[in-house]
């Protein structure tokens, strides 16, 4: 019988535990799991109480769960119950898993009823943002059987790809992290170049980029509504365009997984800032039509992310995150502080490029420099 948790389930755990959230003796720690993430959610247990931490181990039943939306109460799965809100007001520390693991159904739930389901989510993060809460995101819940069916993935081999994405030292993202920010924060203009034909410039917005080296610190102004919380794995260097300026091509050669959509091998042109033309190989039909639906600013480059996570190579949902990887944005970015307000956006990722910041590079063939 294989052992669980596994080693390197109990690994990621110490390296979270201990590296990111960086837990303290007598802190009190909320774990909340679903069926599918208990092993590693028990390996968080462990070695919360092994730095003195007191933790609470929330385990949502996934079968409940779905009896209650068969019994059309998706109001009362949005509403938390006292208890629940009273051990946030508590807590210092969150590790949350993503679920329910039955992904084929919860992606034909209509959005009338999730929003019902997930009605909690907004209040929550209001809460977490008064009492100064720290918390992570364990992505490795998002890596479920369903999924990678659907995507033509090896299951054990995708979770364990995202489970050694989270092992780096975020000493090390942060680092590297450190001098592509001050680039950025110092540029105008960035030139993307590959020898598969890509060839763009954008321009910044002068909007100070956004590090993200996995350690989570309690909610300041100037960050995101749940800016408390970190994704693991964790690594890149996001930063606003003005999207006013984008000029050339530029042809990604990474699949891009959005929640429950992906698309593959784009190829967009822009001239005078405008997208002017969209070829995507594989999940076109169902980018076309989010993109049909979008708002004002939908063709507008608006913000690129470099990755700066040196284990997440070429592993889906984890795109933005390998060291060295470019991904453009188009549409809305007011998340990221800039003024682009369009309801759509999407991004493609390319591997391998080389990254030129006023003229000076700071990424070559997809290393960093």
């Amino acid at each position: 019988m294989a052992e669980s948790p596994s080693k390197l389930q109990r690994d990621v755990a110490r390296n979270v535990v201990t590296r990111y959230l960086k837990v303290r003796a007598a802190e009190n720690a909320i774990i909340e799991s679903w069926d599918h993430t208990m092993p590693l959610a028990s390996a968080m247990v462990d070695e919360i109480r092994r730095v003195g931490g007191r933790v609470l181990l929330i385990r949502n039943d996934e079968d409940a769960w779905w009896r209650a939306l068969d019994r059309r109460q998706s109001k009362l799965l949005g509403a938390s119950s006292a208890p629940e809100w009273a051990a946030l007001k508590a807590a210092d520390v969150y590790v949350n898993f993503w679920g329910p693991a039955d992904a084929d159904r919860l992606e034909t739930i209509p959005d009338k009823t999730g929003d019902e389901a997930f009605a909690w989510n907004w209040p929550w993060y209001a809460v977490a943002r008064k009492t100064g809460l720290r918390g992570v995101r364990m992505t490795a819940g998002f890596a479920t059987v369903g999924r990678a069916r659907r995507w033509g993935l090896d299951h054990a081999r995708w979770e364990d790809n995202m489970l050694r994405a989270s092992l780096v030292d975020p000493e090390e993202m942060a680092t590297s992290g450190a001098r592509l920010r001050t680039a950025l924060s110092r540029g105008k203009k960035v030139r993307i170049t590959h020898s598969n034909g890509t060839n763009l410039e954008v321009a910044l917005a002068g909007v100070a980029p956004r590090l993200s080296d996995g350690r989570p610190h309690p909610w300041k102004k100037h960050t995101s509504r749940s800016g408390m919380l970190e994704n693991i794995p964790a690594g890149f260097v996001d930063v606003v365009l003005d999207s006013k300026t984008a000029e050339g091509s530029f042809h990604a050669n990474r699949r891009t997984n959005i929640w429950w959509t992906w698309h593959a091998g784009g190829a967009l042109d822009f001239a005078n800032g405008k997208l002017t033309s969209v070829s995507v190989e594989e999940g076109e039909k169902e980018f076309a039509r989010q993109y049909k639906n979008g708002t004002a600013g939908k063709d507008r480059a608006s913000a690129i992310t470099l990755g700066l996570n040196p284990a997440a190579e070429d592993v889906p949902n984890l795109e933005k995150w390998e060291r060295g990887c470019v991904s453009l944005q188009l549409g809305g970015n007011r998340g990221l502080g800039g003024s682009n307000g369009s309801n759509f956006f999407s991004w493609f990722s390319l591997a391998g490029s080389e990254i030129a910041v006023d003229g000076a590079p700071v990424i070559r063939d997809g290393k960093l420099l």
